[in-house]
């Protein structure tokens, strides 16, 4: 019978903090390497935050008995609410339509979110759904191995792109959430599935910890194995991506199961699991702020021109230390602000789910 465990929305909160802290550096030019991307091959543990997200939405379709009750129609609004979202963050806060990007995160998690519920509703047969995953991310390979390069602006993902949805890219020639890309993306979020219907098959709990744990190196040597072929890449979130990323996902889990819903070890999980339980709206409001900080201008003393974002961090944590020692700071108390909203909603029992 599926419960929620709390170990998820652990994983979930510290997958959001690690979010919080990379898009949120006092400056963009003093950030340690862990919170850079790969420049394009390759991947940092930044490049782990939004496919461990996606992981967690398969888990969680699993995991809730509500989702037996959701009907198609509850379903698609959903994930257009998603959607939804994703696109007024673009666009805000001039909503301009010669500008306005249509790909994005929130706009990929939403339509994993519609695949991999509706698979989820007409199968929950793990070897059914393995296939799905195989066939995804083999075909993914042969198609961009078949058609254009791996480079930005010459694989077949951007060039898709470029034709559907000309200037309305992240960058003007490619986006890293195109819709091919979106393909292996969905990948993922099955793998989550299969792993929640593990989780919630019969059977003692720590035995199936136990081979979530053997799965997740397995999948992790394979997408090593695989980068020689078709290299790790977040950016095309490449087959060997989607089973690396995947295999680091289902270790983490296993362990936040092992200590949290095991061994009981919970008091170093609460504040993940406010800041878990209120995931979408956590992205949502700190996309916002973060936008809005460096587009409110700041007349300094000497007369010049800044950015509000800049002005607290130059007369706030600058004097700190050197400057990435500041820049962390800045990241840290932006996400103790953040973990703020969500204690508040937490403790009023007020859940922003999509």
């Amino acid at each position: 019978m599926a419960e929620r465990l709390s170990s998820v929305d652990a994983f979930r909160g510290l997958t959001m903090a690690g979010m919080v802290i990379a898009n949120n550096p006092g400056t963009w030019d003093a950030i340690y390497w862990p919170l850079e991307h790969a420049e394009w091959n390759g991947w940092t543990p930044t490049d782990l935050i939004f496919p461990f997200f996606v992981f967690l939405v398969g888990v969680s379709l699993t995991l809730s008995w509500q989702t037996q009750l959701v009907t198609p129609s509850r379903i698609v609004e959903r994930g257009l609410l998603i959607i939804c979202l994703g696109l007024f963050m673009a666009g805000f806060p001039f909503f301009n339509p010669y500008r306005w990007r249509i790909p994005g995160v929130l706009q990929r998690i939403g339509l994993c979110y519609l695949a991999a519920a509706f698979i989820y509703r007409r199968t929950r047969n793990m070897t059914v759904i393995a296939a799905i995953v195989a066939a995804l991310l083999l075909g993914y390979w042969l198609v961009l191995a078949r058609f254009g390069d791996l480079t930005p602006d010459g694989n077949i993902g951007a060039r898709i792109d470029r034709l559907l949805m000309g200037g309305h890219l992240w960058r003007p020639t490619w986006d890293p959430e195109g819709l091919l890309s979106t393909v292996p993306a969905i990948a993922t979020a099955l793998l989550g599935v299969i792993t929640g219907l593990w989780l919630t098959s019969p059977g003692p709990m720590q035995r199936k910890v136990k081979l979530l744990l053997l799965a997740g190196v397995a999948l992790t040597v394979a997408g090593q194995a695989w980068h020689v072929l078709f290299p790790i890449n977040k950016q095309l979130w490449t087959s060997s991506y989607v089973l690396l990323t995947a295999g680091l996902a289902a270790m983490v889990l296993a362990a936040c199961i092992y200590l949290i819903d095991i061994r009981h070890i919970r008091a170093w999980s609460w504040p993940f699991v406010v800041l878990g339980r209120n995931a979408i709206a956590l992205f949502v409001v700190s996309g916002l702020i973060g936008k809005l900080l460096v587009m409110i201008p700041v007349r300094q003393r000497d007369g010049s021109r800044t950015v509000l974002q800049s002005a607290i961090f130059d007369h706030g944590f600058a004097w700190l230390g050197p400057p990435k020692i500041a820049s962390l700071a800045y990241a840290l108390v932006f996400l103790a602000m953040m973990y703020g909203l969500c204690h508040f909603l937490y403790r009023r029992n007020i859940f922003l789910r999509a």
